[in-house]
């Protein structure tokens, strides 16, 4: 479920916190694509990450995950940026682009860099660590301020199309909501995990399911260009509400795997 930077940043968290192996997180990510490499962006990223430059020949995400290690990394946040709300991703430039292109990234505002995946080829994802301009840890929210958004969303996003009347029947519509859900890639998560952040993550999965339909048009039919920026707008806050419930859910989860290590420390 989620996005690929979401089962890294949990995945790679546990594994730095002794919660996982490392072919544990190779194995969750698969869920991806077949294959995964790793280069570095910038001079200052590769030195750093002892990567290779893009267009060299790439790393692996093991020698990702020695480099995370070794820089003294506990722990990645994720951030879902989208063209007008780039909070998290420490200035604009090269990684702000690609992290926007890509839809998902992760930061690490305590080291100053921060990693987008973006597949390059069938079955193949790449991943790429870039330098901040302006690093800057991305917002908290709590997860449950997270969910009660998602609550206010469905409710506003309701009534705004129902007044709207695109939000009516659609013949299908059940089979299409299952379709879309079974087509997401199954994702595992670490033992340890949170059991509320995985509700809220399920829930925002649903709600992803359901935004995805209703964003469409119905089969045989068409809305007027007014009609759609109308739907569009009336979708904007749950859609925004998914993404900030993703990003706690998941944010979550990492603080919890490194604070069990600190406790334990």
């Amino acid at each position: 479920m989620c996005r690929p930077s979401a089962t890294f940043a949990v995945w790679s968290s546990a594994w730095l916190n002794g919660a996982a192996a490392s072919d544990d997180v190779l194995d969750a990510l698969l869920a991806w694509g077949e294959a995964h490499d790793v280069v570095a962006a910038d001079a200052a990223a590769a030195e750093a990450f002892a990567l290779p430059l893009a267009f060299n020949r790439a790393a692996t995400p093991v020698q990702l995950l020695m480099a995370l290690r070794s820089q003294g990394a506990k722990s990645l946040q994720l951030v879902l940026p989208v063209p007008g709300d780039v909070r998290g991703l420490g200035g604009g430039g090269p990684f702000t682009e690609a992290a926007l292109r890509a839809g998902d990234a992760l930061v690490l505002p305590e080291l100053g860099f921060g990693l987008v995946p973006e597949p390059i080829a069938e079955g193949l994802v790449r991943w790429t660590v870039y330098s901040l301009t302006s690093p800057t840890a991305p917002e908290y929210v709590a997860l449950g301020e997270a969910e009660h958004g998602l609550t206010d969303a469905i409710r506003a996003s309701a009534g705004a199309l129902q007044t709207l009347d695109v939000a009516s029947d659609r013949p299908g519509v059940r089979a299409e909501l299952s379709a879309h859900l079974r087509s997401r890639p199954d994702v595992d998560w670490p033992a340890g995990t949170p059991g509320r952040a995985l509700r809220v993550l399920q829930r925002a999965e649903e709600i992803a399911a359901i935004l995805a339909i209703a964003s469409s048009d119905d089969p045989g039919g068409a809305l007027s260009a007014s009609a759609s920026t109308l739907r569009a707008q009336a979708l904007r806050p749950l859609s925004d509400a998914v993404r900030t419930a993703r990003c706690a859910a998941v944010n979550e989860a990492v603080r919890v795997f490194a604070e069990q290590t600190a406790r334990e420390g």
